[in-house]
């Protein structure tokens, strides 16, 4: 079941690569900006669940694909990269196992415990 969601994640990171070629951007931003949503990690520094709050609001699919849509709708490109790189984001995290976090720990989450935990 492990490797099948992972396939699934990896589907649906391709296609949000395939999304982002459909925009005016230049290519190296893709993986420059990759990595921000796990700015939203700084929550963690304020107590796990504050952490987690603020991480699962930034890696949640439908708070991307929310604002592609009001990007697409409104005709604003930047906010079109932003839903992308979310996406993108959070299929590539889930890909590698991090799932949106339980406010008892970060390694607690909607895949299970991280490292092996039970």
């Amino acid at each position: 079941m492990k490797n099948l969601l992972q396939l699934e994640e990896l589907g649906q990171f391709g296609f949000a690569i395939f999304l982002f070629t459909q925009l005016e951007f230049q290519w190296w931003l893709f993986p420059l900006c990759l990595l921000l949503p796990d700015v939203s990690m700084i929550g963690y520094l304020i107590n796990p669940k504050t952490g987690a709050r603020l991480y699962n609001f930034f890696h949640h699919k439908l708070l991307a694909i929310v604002v592609l849509i009001l990007g697409f709708w409104l005709k604003i490109p930047v906010m079109e990269f932003i839903g992308i790189i979310l996406f993108a984001h959070s299929a590539m995290d889930r890909m590698f196992g991090y799932g949106l976090k339980f406010h008892d720990d970060f390694k607690h989450t909607h895949l299970g415990w991280m490292s092996g935990k039970e």
